[in-house]
């Protein structure tokens, strides 16, 4: 037992857990929704099952985060185009506030007598072998954790699932890229406790990798990898960063040392005033871009963000310009992605370096190229056995760079489309603003949300 720890998870525990009460009104909502979804089923005349799975079916859901995840299962014999007309039908007759969402195929996803609930087509099958998309195997991994889990077990997948919401390392989802609840589940089978799990965590390296089967699986070059027990060729961890991982193993180790309530609960942040901002900036450079929030979904919206922000970042270095650090961040309407240059402006004149002296065809063509090229400054010139050259940069100032070649990378498919619409370069006093001061808090302050 880590001492101090009892009366605190005991706490979490109780915060957390559904009551009785909550628990009924669930399954009565689950209820007349699989009615709901059989009379549509009958009407398409196909034969198709209904199975939930998710947390709500294997009973380790959060109290304060309740999802329906129902899923439709046809018969492989069905064609792929009519799977995913029949399932959207069906989830656009049923759900409100819907969005269709897509996975390796598309779903609907929305809210049932005031529950977020998603209807996903999926084809049966007996083992993941058979999968004809990644979806399939899902009704699997419910199996397996029901048959597998102790109802003493369900309450340590709560509370370490509490323990990475508090420490933001909760959801495999894009926007987080953090353990997701099958693999919290499977994580709990491995260690039998939430305790026993955290106090192994402390020796984990990159690369930590975990089975709860003795098939061979293949190689995955992940912070951590956890063989999937239905799945030997996938790795139930692949969605976690470095970032989050680092960040979980480090909670783990702190914890042990000084339990608090904060790890499951922290305080929200605080922004700091725009003067205490400025001061803790000081003399730093900053620059971002700033675009048009595209309509997607989070899963298709941060990694085209991530991917943006490396293009850009990449794309300056090119031109010599050192970038320390990139960020984003993203509100309701905007997409800011921040450089932090080491310096805003450079030399106007760069050495270009050539080929070895003693590649003789090489070294002549390197001359003939330079030799009168308009942004020479003198000719090229031989140092250390090499051929060098000093030219005119084309670009001295990262905002003239930024504002002439963003609109040519590759962002992402619908970054691209906003920021060929429209984009504007932010300097630093434009980005010190009232919209950005969580933003700006989190950055500078640098603790960790347990520890504020």
């Amino acid at each position: 037992m880590i001492a101090g720890s009892e009366i605190i998870e005991k706490q979490v525990l109780e915060k957390v857990t559904p009551s009785p009460k909550e628990r009924k009104d669930l399954e009565n909502v689950i209820k007349q929704l699989k009615v709901e979804v059989k009379n549509e089923i009958e009407k398409s005349k196909l034969k198709v099952s209904i199975v939930l799975v998710g947390s709500t079916a294997k009973e380790t859901y959060l109290k304060d985060s309740v999802d329906i995840d129902l899923f439709l299962l046809f018969s492989t014999s069905i064609s792929r185009r009519q799977l995913q007309e029949t399932g959207l039908s069906i989830g656009r007759s049923i759900l409100k506030n819907q969005e269709e969402c897509f996975a390796e195929h598309p779903y609907i996803r929305g809210i049932y007598k005031g529950v977020k609930t998603e209807i996903v087509p999926c084809y049966k099958i007996e083992s993941a072998s058979q999968k004809l998309s990644a979806v399939d195997r899902t009704p699997l991994h419910t199996s397996y954790i029901k048959e597998h889990i102790s109802e003493s077990q369900k309450k340590e997948v709560r509370l370490f699932k509490q323990f990475l919401k508090g420490i933001g390392c909760y959801g495999a989802e894009a926007e987080i890229e953090g353990f997701s609840g099958y693999l919290c589940e499977i994580l709990i089978l491995e260690y039998s406790s939430f305790q026993n799990l955290i106090i192994n965590v402390q020796n984990w390296q990159y690369g930590e990798k975990l089975s709860l089967t003795q098939a061979k699986s293949p190689h995955f070059d992940t912070p951590l990898v956890f063989i999937d027990p239905v799945d030997n060729e996938r790795n139930v961890s692949s969605a976690l960063s470095i970032e989050k991982f680092a960040i979980f193993v480090k909670a783990c180790k702190e914890y042990i040392k000084k339990p608090c309530i904060t790890f499951f609960f922290p305080k929200d942040v605080k922004p700091w005033s725009i003067d205490k901002i400025k001061k803790e900036i000081g003399p730093r450079e900053v620059i971002a871009v700033r675009a048009e929030k595209p309509p997607i979904i989070p899963e298709n919206l941060y990694p085209q963000v991530r991917k943006a922000v490396r293009s850009i970042k990449e794309m300056c270095e090119r031109y010599e310009f050192t970038i320390l650090d990139s960020k984003f961040h993203i509100n309701n309407t905007s997409i800011y992605m921040i450089l932090f240059p080491e310096k805003r402006t450079i030399s106007k004149t760069m050495l270009h370096m050539g080929p070895p002296v003693k590649m003789k065809k090489n070294a002549d063509e390197f001359i003939q190229r330079w030799a009168d090229n308009h942004r020479t400054i003198g000719k090229p010139f031989e140092k250390d056995k090499r051929f060098y050259v000093e030219i005119d940069r084309k670009y001295t100032d990262i905002k003239d760079l930024l504002e002439e070649h963003v609109k040519n990378l590759s962002l992402g498919k619908h970054i691209d489309k906003v920021v060929k619409r429209d984009f504007t370069i932010l300097e630093r006093d434009n980005l010190l603003i009232g919209d950005l001061r969580i933003f700006w808090t989190e950055y500078l302050d640098k603790k960790m949300p347990w520890e504020r």
